[in-house]
């Protein structure tokens, strides 16, 4: 087992406290948060163990899982990483691109694993239907979130597209192109609402809305390609695959048959996977378990967060 500490006790931070002991993969060793009075609530209240100073956890420990602001992403990471310690870091990587690539570079040089935390990677809904997904042409997504002062001291590109931004460039294998986009600061200091339409190079388009100012949640996306729809709602954990096929010469009573102007005829049908519950936090921590173990690369590496975070802000710089 590897022995592990958690940076960061909010809520999300208490999330994962709660799942690394949990886990068959890790020996929960403490955390470390910046509140000494919330932190010692948590210790009466869970019993976990408390350390006031930072570099002591991180030499206790192999991993270091670090879900604190993001502003203090870089800096902890870094110590860690110099120390020899993998790390695990909550979305987005960092405040900028070049602390991003601050942290691959040193990573590599102390022969060191990294993964970003972009959960919906691990959402059961799409993973059920990730190998269907074959050279999407047109994306479209919608993350709405009702109001939560939590989160509002960044964009909501970074708060909630983000999440989406990931999905799209692990699917595209294209680069990006161009970026147009538009955002709006209703309630907070920072744009609530923001639409992005991104073109990739292989003439993928994906046109991203992220709101959280809505009355309803809401967190659907639907890929279209030749001959194919699929459709994923990872609020509900639910997907969709329709497909064509050439009509066959005699179709069936309830056979679904198109014909086009050319007359070309096709049959549309259903190819829906079916979906395995889980706990998408629990699953990418225990993955990343695996790729220290196997010396893989961890299924989203510090590069592809780089990636995300890259996009996030391009998106933001042409508001």
């Amino acid at each position: 087992m590897l022995k592990a500490g958690v940076l960061g006790a909010g809520h999300l931070g208490k999330i994962h406290l709660r799942l690394l002991q949990q886990s068959e993969k890790y020996e929960l060793v403490g955390f470390y948060d910046a509140n000494p009075e919330q932190a010692h609530k948590i210790v009466d209240e869970f019993g976990y163990t408390y350390f006031n100073d930072i570099d002591a956890l991180i030499d206790a420990v192999d991993v270091i899982d670090i879900v604190t602001p993001t502003f203090a992403h870089f800096e902890t990471a870094k110590k860690a990483i110099q120390k020899g310690k993998h790390v695990f870091i909550e979305k987005p990587i960092t405040n900028t691109v070049e602390e991003a690539e601050a942290l691959i570079a040193l990573s590599n040089e102390n022969n060191v694993k990294g993964q970003v935390g972009h959960v919906e990677r691990f959402n059961p809904a799409f993973t059920a239907v990730r190998d269907n997904i074959n050279n999407p042409m047109f994306i479209e997504t919608h993350r709405l979130a009702e109001f939560n002062p939590r989160g509002t001291d960044v964009p909501v590109v970074l708060d909630l597209m983000i999440h989406d931004i990931d999905v799209i460039l692990s699917v595209v294998n294209s680069e990006v192109k161009s970026i147009r986009s538009s955002g709006v600061s209703v309630i907070s200091e920072t744009p609530d609402i923001a639409n992005a339409r991104i073109e990739f190079e292989n003439g993928c388009v994906a046109n991203l809305t992220s709101s959280r100012i809505s009355l309803k949640n809401m967190r659907k996306s639907r890929f279209f390609q030749k001959d194919a729809y699929i459709s994923i709602d990872f609020l509900e954990k639910k997907c969709e695959v329709v497909k064509m096929k050439d009509a066959p010469e005699s179709p069936g009573d309830f056979d679904m048959i198109l014909q086009n102007a050319e007359g070309i005829k096709k049959q549309i049908y259903f190819d829906n996977p079916s979906i395995e519950g889980n706990n998408a936090i629990l699953d990418e921590l225990d993955t990343f378990a695996d790729a220290i173990q196997n010396n893989t690369t961890p299924i989203v590496s510090l590069h592809d967060g780089t990636k995300a975070l890259k996009v996030a802000l391009s998106i933001i710089e042409n508001f």
